[in-house]
């Protein structure tokens, strides 16, 4: 396959002529989705990846976010036609995770909507989510105005605001230093509203990687003052910043499947969505990589139920993709599971990457071993293909090598034996290196792999 050419003026272009996206995307020359600005490391990954498990983590995701504002009296409207979730309990000052379909019911893409104020909203997240959002609101007959702020590749200037999350068993405590003691109680994903020297915040209340957290935002000229009150602080809390190199393996812990391949490339009634995605937008010029070989795009695609967002839907309203979800949703085929790496093979992977110059294995970046931005490897069970594994990482915190997957329901008791297919197959795409194929054995585990220990109200 030749490499895509991005000279088209859209995605429907770019199939029509390629004629299979599924080459497309196997020929982008591009590697893992970046997180810019942030430095790769304050201390090192090791003990950053161990702070939001042993400490307090500090984490800044005011560079890689994409936003997209939305007001008007239509904009629940919007997000319901859209949206599998129900938005009819959806005050001020609450949050939600909005997931979207296409009309046969697989995953286009997820992202946080909060909201802020009287028809004021904000999404938030991967640029797929804000992109399909902001389609709908220009081509659909809502009343509704809207605002896009792009992550730090494709701004110009700073963002308008700061987005900290503060992490860890310690995080509450550091939350009540930062406020002088007086930090109000905010519920699980509701926002409440507080300040740190004086400086207005919004703060969600959630967590990641199984421990309690919060996410505060404010405005960007007090980005600086606010990161450094936190972090002096924490101090005596053994309080960490962490780096973009340990920050994308958070998704692991936590069990969120960050980048699913957004199932927009095949079904007609989503054409006007691929008309409207420019060559510059990740749909188009993303990179698919790894093991699994198929020339199906929806192979690639996945259900929510597969990722328990089943757990989100609400039948008691119209949206896109109801009729499918409706016969698929009790009787899921694959499950999302965390795949534990056999020791020995992935030390095995890493050494022969580097020290060998033949029959070497696909190299594995630590602590994130993702080299595509939409990345599916082969889960074989006796050489029979059973599901796909996603974010490969290192976690200091569990000592082991691990992946997110899903893999068919039969096998995704914890405990069951699996195999990862390791590498790219005759690949011509920048980021692979001439390599040999290499089968890791594998152990399903829970996914999350640590339990919640977040208090849901």
């Amino acid at each position: 396959m030749k490499p895509t050419d991005f000279s088209y003026g859209n995605l429907q272009e770019m199939i029509d002529a390629v004629g299979n996206p599924v080459h497309a995307l196997r020929t982008s020359q591009i590697g893992p989705f970046p997180f810019p600005v942030v430095a790769p490391k304050y201390s090192n990954w090791r003990d950053e990846q161990r702070a939001w498990r042993e400490s307090v983590a500090i984490l800044n995701l005011s560079h890689h976010e994409t936003d997209l504002f939305v007001s008007g009296p239509d904009a629940v409207e919007l997000f319901s036609h859209i949206g599998i979730n129900s938005f009819k309990d959806f005050p001020i000052n609450r949050a939600k995770q909005l997931c979207c379909c296409n009309p046969d019911g697989y995953l286009i893409t997820d992202g946080l909507l909060f909201h802020y104020d009287d028809d004021v909203y904000r999404v938030a997240g991967f640029p797929p989510v804000v992109n399909y959002v902001q389609y709908h609101a220009e081509s659909g007959d809502y009343d509704v105005t809207y605002r896009r702020e792009e992550n730090s590749l494709l701004r110009e200037g700073p963002p308008s605001f700061f987005m900290y999350q503060v992490q860890g068993p310690k995080a509450l405590a550091l939350m009540e230093k930062v406020t002088d003691g007086e930090l109000p109680e905010i519920k699980f994903f509701h926002i409440g509203n507080l300040t740190i020297h004086g400086i207005p915040i919004r703060a969600l209340r959630h967590g990641m990687a199984g421990t309690p957290g919060f996410e505060i935002a404010g405005d960007w000229q007090y980005a600086e003052e606010v990161m450094e009150a936190l972090y002096q602080a924490g101090k005596g809390m053994e309080v960490r910043k962490i780096g973009s190199r340990a920050y994308p393996t958070t998704s692991v812990e936590s069990a969120w499947f960050a980048h699913p391949l957004p199932a927009i490339y095949d079904h007609p009634e989503l054409k006007g969505y691929r008309e409207w995605l420019h060559t510059m937008n990740l749909e188009v010029i993303g990179s698919l990589g790894g093991s699994f070989l198929s020339e199906d795009i929806k192979d690639y695609y996945v259900r929510p139920e597969e990722l328990g967002y089943d757990r989100f839907v609400d039948f008691n309203h119209d949206f896109i993709g109801k009729e499918a979800l409706q016969e698929t949703i009790e009787h899921p085929t694959r499950k999302k599971v965390t795949l534990l790496w056999n020791d020995e093979d992935a030390a095995e992977i890493v050494s022969s990457s580097l020290l060998q110059r033949e029959d070497n294995a696909k190299y594995l970046d630590l602590p994130c071993g993702m080299y595509s931005v939409f990345q599916f490897d082969s889960v074989q069970k006796d050489d029979k293909h059973v599901g796909v594994s996603q974010y490969m990482i290192y976690s200091a915190n569990a000592g082991k090598f691990m992946s997110l997957a899903v893999v068919d329901t039969k096998l995704s008791e914890p405990g069951t034996a699996l195999t990862l297919l390791w590498g790219e197959p005759d690949s011509k795409r920048p980021p692979v290196e001439a390599h040999t194929m290499r089968r890791i054995r594998t152990v399903v585990a829970p996914a999350p792999y640590y339990e919640k220990t977040i208090a849901r109200d």
